[in-house]
């Protein structure tokens, strides 16, 4: 019989827990920035538009941002899917998106966190990017 290494708990493998993250913290940058992004001219219309219910959805980005970066599991929804069906959405929108984001994580989160925040924003952008590119036959 083989003995097993012993398992690592979410606490020693989570990114955001080395670099400080708090679900507190994940609730205040969610809150903060979706706050820019619904008043910014570019993407509020979008972003409002496509949103029915704000409170519900800055519950399912917490939960998003959560699973992300503390590997809580609670995030159940489909993202890329989501995205697909916003026909507005060009390359444009991602960067301005990710610059807000850059900014408000930068004022509301000491680094590193923040820094680990941005890097997996990024991350996700060029994955959504990528996945509407391909959805609508834009990439082979």
């Amino acid at each position: 019989m083989t003995a097993q290494a012993p398992r690592k708990d979410r606490t020693q493998i989570a990114p955001g827990y080395a670099a400080g993250v708090t679900e507190e913290m994940i609730a205040e940058l969610v809150h903060a920035f979706y706050a820019k992004v619904r008043a910014e001219p570019v993407l509020g219309p979008i972003f409002n538009q496509a949103v029915d219910d704000w409170d519900e959805h800055l519950e399912k980005l917490c939960d998003f941002w959560s699973s992300v970066l503390l590997m809580t599991g609670r995030f159940k929804g489909r993202p890329m899917a989501a995205h697909v069906q916003v026909p507005d959405i060009q390359p444009a929108h991602f960067a301005r998106w990710l610059e807000l984001f850059r900014q408000t994580a930068r004022e509301v989160w000491p680094s590193p966190a923040a820094e680990l925040v941005v890097e997996k924003a990024e991350m996700i952008g060029r994955s959504l990017q990528m996945g509407i590119a391909v959805s609508r036959g834009e990439l082979p």
